[in-house]
């Protein structure tokens, strides 16, 4: 990923493009076209994700009670294809496609949040907990079956995981008895976590995307010169041309 400036952005209803990547629907699939460089060795990433959503949702989520932030599963169940120009780096699988949004920085809301989307055989399970700024705690399950309707989850209750490489902490949940743990590192950043994790849900064993946030430490000074090393900025692109309002 690289930070770029305005000049960089060209968005219509069905397309959104961001320097040399972007993204656009096409025949009702979702395809990604990326080309980037990766830090910290600077090589070059380029290829093609599509994402096929069995349906797309009409759920958003208020993070906060004013809605300064919101979440936003546009297709929590999808089948995803990827095909990236590197050796062993194309397969496909099960997916999804959400977005968050906000009016407010995310650590002056939030100290801390656990998210996860976990498959289930009737439908899609995402779990979200949250301890806000206020006091007050976000604890939210909902399942979605293929057609994209959701219903509330029966919270199961809190479970522990084992810390991340940066010794993040990390939580999900799962019926009581069962320990959850990892099976699968995904990323692994000082103040945030993803990995593929084991858990049970309602007596289902599933495989899932976790991931936990701890926005203490994402707003210590010392992190945003990480930051920049890690997500390289760049102010000015020439590639296109943003449309006239």
């Amino acid at each position: 990923m690289t930070d770029r400036g305005r000049t960089a952005l060209q968005q219509t209803r069905d397309m959104i493009r961001i320097g040399p990547s972007a993204m656009h629907w096409q025949q009702g699939s979702l395809v990604i076209d990326i080309n980037e460089m990766s830090t910290p060795h600077g090589n070059r990433i380029r290829g093609q994700v599509r994402v096929h959503p069995s349906a797309v949702t009409a759920v958003e989520l208020p993070l906060t009670p004013d809605g300064t932030h919101v979440w936003r599963p546009f297709a929590p169940t999808a089948r995803i294809t990827v095909d990236i120009a590197r050796p062993g780096w194309a397969w496909s699988g099960h997916g999804y496609f959400d977005a968050n949004f906000g009016t407010r920085a995310l650590e002056d809301d939030f100290s801390y949040w656990t998210w996860a989307r976990l498959p289930l055989q009737d439908g899609t399970a995402c779990l979200y907990d949250a301890n806000r700024r206020d006091g007050s705690h976000l604890e939210t399950g909902i399942i979605f079956d293929a057609q994209g309707q959701a219903r509330p989850l029966k919270l199961p209750p809190p479970a522990p995981l084992r810390r991340s490489l940066w010794a993040v902490k990390r939580e999900t949940r799962s019926d009581p008895g069962y320990r959850p743990h990892q099976v699968k590192h995904m990323l692994d950043a000082p103040f945030y976590t993803r990995a593929a994790i084991k858990t049970r849900i309602n007596g289902e064993d599933t495989v899932g995307v976790h991931e936990a946030l701890d926005l203490d430490r994402f707003r210590n000074p010392l992190m945003k010169p990480m930051l920049a090393f890690r997500v390289p900025r760049r102010s000015k692109w020439r590639g296109h041309k943003t449309p006239s309002a």
